[in-house]
């Protein structure tokens, strides 16, 4: 045996994040043994698991004895860099928002446990996690998972299977797409940011150009729905389309996805407010969180002010957090958390659009209602 294999033996320790997460693990139970069965993989569970391990450890472990010289050298770190088990991506990515230090920023979680924030991981698709004390079930959204990414406190993880994705299919799929391109490519800006100025100009009141889409509306399941209706036959529709192909109506569009989108956030937030959250405050990261009128939106579709890091890749510091556990540099999360993550900016709801969005949010719920109906319409040979 040579001087590598121990070290090796030892780094096999399984992150609870993935196991949790993704592999149907209970850190009380461990492997579920009639899942293995179900799917034909029983050859797994010979030998204590040993094809798959069963050593697990709460993200931020040190799990070897740091970097070998050779791996040191590939990734151009030095030799003994402790190693920490991982998280997935987006949860690092929750992990550095919603720990932040909300101190005199007069946040109604200032004064609240962890447990009031709701982190939200939107980039492509988007995420949205909250963790509690107790295991919350919530349907249609995953979890409660165990230690999944704060230890002692059970994860749930909510989403939406396609939200950067579909902001860009609703914007270059429309006619007036390449007139966009031109006119960002001329102002040196970016298409989206050329979208918001023309809506500014479009109202002539920013604080009021989300209410240009009060007869245009959309529901986002373009991809299916992940939460809270876990409905993978769900489809997008909109309501309230012109036969304009101007830059006007795709300005118009694009805000009626931002708006569809946060609507989305609110009917996950309502769904686990019923299960037993109280979220009082968003912590955004990802990028459609770089885009102004998409965090504004979700302030005011929500009624909660939006807090944005101070770093704009939250999920690389996320890593960093734990990688501080790792290497003793913090005694635990929760304090790399509070020393390592910033807030950036905060963003809060307008109270003039309570009312536009209290009713439009009754629009998108109803959408749904009517997909369904026509659904079992089609279905029914007897009509």
């Amino acid at each position: 045996m040579n001087d590598f294999e121990p070290n090796l033996a030892e780094l096999v320790r399984l992150s609870l994040c993935t196991l949790v997460c993704k592999w149907t693990y209970s850190p009380s139970e461990g492997w579920d043994d009639t899942f293995w069965s179900a799917i034909g993989l029983e050859d797994l569970m010979e030998n204590c698991y040993c094809k798959i391990g069963e050593q697990t450890c709460i993200p931020g472990t040190p799990v070897g004895r740091g970097l070998t010289a050779e791996a040191a050298a590939d990734l151009g770190l030095r030799p003994g860099t402790a190693v920490a088990a991982s998280l997935i991506d987006a949860h690092a990515g929750g992990l550095e928002v919603i720990g932040a230090d909300v101190r005199g920023h007069q946040l109604p979680c200032e004064e609240q446990p962890v447990t009031s924030r709701l982190a939200v991981i939107c980039g492509t698709s988007s995420c949205h996690m909250a963790v509690s004390t107790q295991p919350l079930f919530v349907p249609g959204v995953w979890g409660p998972y165990l230690s999944a990414m704060l230890p002692g406190l059970w994860l749930n993880g909510g989403g939406q299977s396609a939200t950067g994705r579909l902001v860009d299919h609703v914007v270059n799929g429309h006619a007036a797409s390449r007139q966009l391109k031109e006119q960002a490519e001329k102002s040196g800006k970016h298409v989206y940011s050329c979208l918001n100025l023309h809506l500014e100009h479009m109202s002539g009141d920013a604080a009021q150009l989300e209410q240009l889409t009060a007869g245009l509306h959309i529901w986002p399941d373009f991809h299916g729905n992940r939460s809270p209706l876990a409905d993978q036959t769900s489809r997008g529709s909109v309501v309230g389309l012109t036969l304009s192909q101007t830059l006007d109506d795709l300005a118009l569009l694009y805000l009626a996805t931002l708006q569809a989108i946060a609507l989305g956030t609110r009917h996950i937030l309502d769904a686990m407010k019923e299960a037993g959250y109280d979220i009082t405050t968003l912590f955004l990261c990802g990028g459609l969180s770089k885009n102004a009128l998409f965090v504004q939106t979700h302030a005011n579709t929500t009624g909660l002010p939006v807090v944005l890091s101070a770093e704009p890749e939250a999920v690389l510091l996320g890593a960093a957090v734990i990688g501080a556990c790792a290497s003793s540099d913090c005694g635990s999360i929760q304090e790399a958390m509070m020393k390592m993550s910033r807030i950036g900016h905060v963003v809060r709801p307008n109270p003039a659009l309570e009312s536009f969005y209290r009713r439009k949010y009754a629009v998108f719920l109803r959408l749904y209602d009517h997909q369904k109906e026509c659904v079992a319409l089609m279905e029914d040979d007897g009509v």
